[in-house]
């Protein structure tokens, strides 16, 4: 599910079940946080974030999960834990997003330092479907960026951004055309990585204290907010019907 590889430097960490969109279980984020601390016990110093296959994450893994008994804050809770050690991470770090980068996926991205997405990529909160709350610090950044109604525009509609619309609101570093993405991020991380990456990481720190407050204390929010939604019937609906591929059918209960 969760590769890791190093080379001249600088690490590549995959995402590689496309046949789930790269969508994350409980297991798989507990992997992909092992990976981040192994690449940061190597001593690397830039780090690449990528997926496998038609998107660079889905969100959350819910198959065969029961929202009657769902753990919701203790998966969220190691979302958070990965997301901190992401934007924690003591050398310059890239994701490069295609397709899907939606929930944990945009969260993901949220905590990397520098985001390049393929101008065709997905961005936004498919929750409205769900009966479920945006998590992983989707509120943080969409309300930064693009203000409460733009950002409630989206949460209510479902609609998504293109890569290139992303970029153009201000969410993410630059759009790149889906055939270069890799290749431009590889370069850049790699330019990063024979740079002065001590003084880069001066300017990290720096930039993370202006976030740090508002980010973590929404990403707490959320997750107690999805919580509660859990004894919902609309939650309970959302989910059978994304398990049996079905239309839901919600109640406002």
């Amino acid at each position: 599910m969760i590769s890791l590889s190093v080379d001249s430097g600088a690490a590549e960490i995959v995402l590689d079940a496309p046949g789930k969109l790269n969508a994350l279980s409980l297991e798989a984020i507990g992997e992909l946080d092992a990976a981040y601390a192994e690449a940061e016990a190597s001593g690397v110093r830039a780090l690449v974030l990528r997926g496998e296959g038609r998107a660079f994450c889905a969100g959350r893994d819910i198959s065969g999960v029961d929202p009657a008994t769902d753990d919701v804050l203790g998966y969220l809770g190691a979302v958070e834990a990965v997301m901190r050690r992401i934007a924690a991470f003591p050398a310059p770090t890239f994701a490069a997003v295609h397709g899907a980068c939606l929930g944990v996926g945009l969260g993901l991205a949220i905590a990397t330092d520098v985001v390049y997405v393929a101008d065709t990529a997905k961005v936004g909160s498919p929750f409205a479907g769900l009966g479920a709350v945006l998590d992983s610090g989707g509120h943080a950044l969409l309300y930064e960026r693009l203000g409460s109604h733009r950002a409630l525009d989206l949460i209510y509609t479902g609609d998504l951004l293109s890569g290139a619309e992303a970029v153009s609101a201000g969410l993410f570093s630059r759009a790149v055309a889906a055939d270069e993405l890799v290749k431009v991020t590889r370069e850049r991380a790699a330019r990063a990585a024979a740079g002065p990456t001590q003084a880069f990481l001066a300017s990290k720190r720096l930039i993370d204290r202006l976030r740090d407050e508002r980010l973590w204390r929404v990403v707490a929010e959320e997750g107690r907010a999805q919580a509660e939604l859990r004894d919902t019937a609309d939650y309970r609906e959302g989910f059978a019907a994304f398990q049996e591929k079905r239309t839901p059918r919600f109640t406002g209960t």
